[in-house]
């Protein structure tokens, strides 16, 4: 078995806790997308102590223990996200597997952005491409199971809504194509569904993009929202329900995995 990282690309915040098993039971999966991919829930002790078996790939390019948060796309804020919570769904399911997340989510960015070439000012980043040079330098140690996106906030304008399914069917093809995974599972998270901050016309277009794509997409999902709370900001899930979100997403991942092609 290989080792996470060197002694020269380890450090104190990187402290490798496991090995990289062989490929075939290492399994991989792309967090795209926006804030609520990323994570910003409350962090306690307990999300920082790694759990057996599940991975994370830097932001310096190591595979580490997956302590929370995971993200850096905003380190001011960054926090939990449903990644922990969903590979440990996914272990308990596969006890023989090493989960391994690679994250690449950008907080506050458009659909738009996460197309070759396409640039986020806020944080200064090319979601697409840098989510792109990550995914191939991660990717030779492990086989790729899944793409878990959560984004569409940032969308949620009327002119922007209305091109949002399109939009999104072709960034599936592109994801599919580059990372040369036809048939990897694409699964959509739903945006918070808050009483505080009822739902427009946008919101509603984006959601039924979401919604509908097992319909029109093969090997896709869509995890439901429904019943989370916020933190207090109406826009960004509470600790408690990042957990459950990476629970469901784990469920409709299994689901997609159990069907027959």
């Amino acid at each position: 078995m290989l080792p996470i990282c060197s002694a020269a690309t380890s450090t104190a915040a990187e402290n490798p806790q496991s090995t990289i098993p062989p490929k075939q039971r290492f399994h991989l999966f792309l967090m795209v997308g926006q804030s609520n991919m990323a994570g910003r829930g409350r962090v306690s002790e307990a999300d920082r102590q790694p759990l057996r078996k599940v991975l994370v790939y830097s932001k310096n390019g190591s595979w580490i223990a997956a302590r929370a948060p995971l993200h850096f796309d905003k380190p001011n804020v960054v926090g939990v996200g449903i990644g922990r919570a969903f590979a440990k769904a996914l272990r308990q399911a596969n006890p023989d597997c090493t989960v391994g997340l690679i994250p690449c989510a950008v907080g506050g960015s458009p659909i738009s952005a996460w197309q070759p070439g396409g640039f986020h000012r806020s944080t200064n980043t090319h979601p697409w491409d840098d989510m792109l040079r990550r995914a191939r330098a991660a990717l030779p140690a492990g086989t790729l199971k899944g793409i878990l996106w959560h984004q569409g906030e940032s969308d949620c304008q009327p002119d922007l809504a209305a091109r949002y399914q399109d939009r999104l069917h072709t960034l599936i093809q592109r994801f599919r194509h580059e990372l040369q995974a036809p048939t990897v599972p694409f699964l959509a998270g739903q945006m918070g569904q808050f009483p505080e901050r009822p739902w427009d016309a946008a919101k509603k277009h984006v959601d039924a993009a979401h919604r509908g794509l097992p319909a029109n997409v093969a090997h896709t999902a869509f995890v439901s929202s429904h019943g989370l709370t916020h933190k207090g900001d109406e826009v960004h899930f509470d600790t408690k329900s990042y957990r459950e979100l990476g629970r469901r997403y784990a469920r409709a991942w299994l689901k997609l995995r159990d069907c027959p092609p």
